[in-house]
């Protein structure tokens, strides 16, 4: 193409923006909080397994295998993922989650040991004011059951992480004292959580800017996590205000499965995350990460979901066929899939399709047939395009065949 691309499309997400000058890390949350979803089914051992080589492949850094204390199955689950970690070397690196609790804390640790590889334990405790008066929970006893889990696993050599659940909903003064002492004890990361969707980007910026404040207060180098959830449907908008604001690590999980409405959805994540220039990943696994999910978790995908769905890609529109097809019909497969679409198929290795329906032109039925090698006289377009209009969807493959074989019949029959 002769004309420099950046010369058609004006970027105005760029124009307060800099650009992205650190790496940003990634935790897969599907097998822990994606599951955790009323709706799902549970998958079994050797699904988990392939979806954990497909989050490596991917290069997703984190993966929480599970709450081993929950049941004696997810404990099994949590050993044999990172066993499978371990034993392979995946790049992939296993985590653990569990409460402030010391018996949860022991099952983690009795993960790793069994697995043979470091475990990152992920100890977790609600922060904001409801959970306290619902739970009966005072700061100190907060202090104190957040102490003794970290120490304990600090002593038996697992790296922490500190949870706050609800933080998007928790006081300064007790978010400062809980992440104080958690420092002091040696926590290496400290996460913040919305963990029923509460928070809006600009919310989401205070909360993580205040945060530095604190780890800077401390001087010790500890790194932040961001745990979203979509009640509002704001997470992904979320996750890219906290990574602007400076957090380290984001939790995500595929199709954004989970509790409620869900979470962050990795797929979603990622593609924004390489269009953003945060990283430079080989996304072509996307499709088949998000099918194996559909599949083992029983997820319904609409149709309509960005980067996954069914019509991410897809058209049988009139106008926007046209501006397709003469945008492929300029040779470059970069305008093809961008003067109708922000995501480029290609990202993810899919391909955009043109459909013939309704709503449909000359220019879809042209494209359909030439993408199959068809070359037919202007009377067969005519005469797909007129059985389009009158149907009330789009022509499935089976009935433009039909037509393409009884109109070459009857032009036999005619000659």
């Amino acid at each position: 193409m002769d004309i420099d691309v950046s010369e058609l499309i004006y970027d105005w997400n760029t124009l307060e923006q800099t650009p992205a000058s650190r790496p940003v890390e990634l935790v897969d949350e599907t097998l822990r909080d994606g599951l955790q979803s009323p709706s799902l089914i549970q998958p079994r051992i050797q699904e988990k397994v392939y979806l954990l080589y497909l989050m490596n492949d991917l290069g997703i850094q984190y993966v929480n295998t599970g709450l081993p204390a929950a049941s004696e199955v997810v404990r099994h689950d949590c050993r044999v993922l990172a066993r499978e970690i371990s034993n392979h070397g995946l790049r992939i690196r296993p985590q653990c989650a569990g409460r402030t609790v010391l018996q949860d804390v022991e099952t983690i640790i009795e993960v790793a040991q069994w697995a043979g590889t470091e475990v990152e334990a992920c100890l977790f405790i609600g922060s904001s004011p409801i959970r306290q008066y619902v739970e009966d929970w005072d700061l100190d006893t907060m202090l104190r059951l957040t102490e003794e889990a970290i120490r304990h696993a600090v002593d038996a050599g697992l790296p922490v992480t500190y949870i706050t659940e609800d933080t998007t909903r928790a006081r300064p003064e007790t978010l400062r004292r809980l992440y104080t002492r958690a420092i002091e004890c040696g926590a290496s990361r400290l996460c913040l959580c919305d963990t029923v969707g509460h928070a809006t980007p600009e919310g989401t910026r205070q909360l993580v800017t205040f945060v530095r404040g604190i780890v800077a207060e401390t001087g010790v180098d500890v790194a932040l996590d961001w745990h979203g959830h979509r009640d509002r449907g704001l997470s992904v908008a979320n996750a890219l205000a906290a990574i602007e604001a400076g957090v380290d690590r984001v939790h995500a999980t595929a199709l954004g499965i989970g509790e409620r409405s869900g979470n962050v959805p990795m797929e979603i994540l990622l593609a924004n995350l390489k269009l953003l220039g945060y990283l430079d990943w080989d996304l072509r696994l996307l499709p088949e990460y998000c099918h194996v999910v559909t599949e083992a978790c029983g997820a319904p995908l609409p149709f309509n979901y960005p980067v996954a769905g069914a019509d991410a890609f897809r058209t049988a529109v009139g106008v926007h066929a046209a501006a397709i097809a003469k945008g492929m019909a300029k040779g470059d497969q970069w305008l093809g899939e961008r003067v109708y679409c922000s995501v480029p198929a290609s990202l993810i290795g899919r391909a955009h399709t043109i459909e013939i329906g309704p709503l449909s032109g000359m220019h879809n039925v042209r494209f359909w047939l030439s993408s199959r090698g068809i070359e037919v006289p202007d009377l067969v377009a005519e005469k797909i395009l007129a059985a389009a209009k009158q149907a009330q969807r789009l022509l499935m493959d089976e009935e433009i065949e039909r037509i393409l074989v009884t109109m070459q019949r009857r032009m036999e029959h005619t000659a």
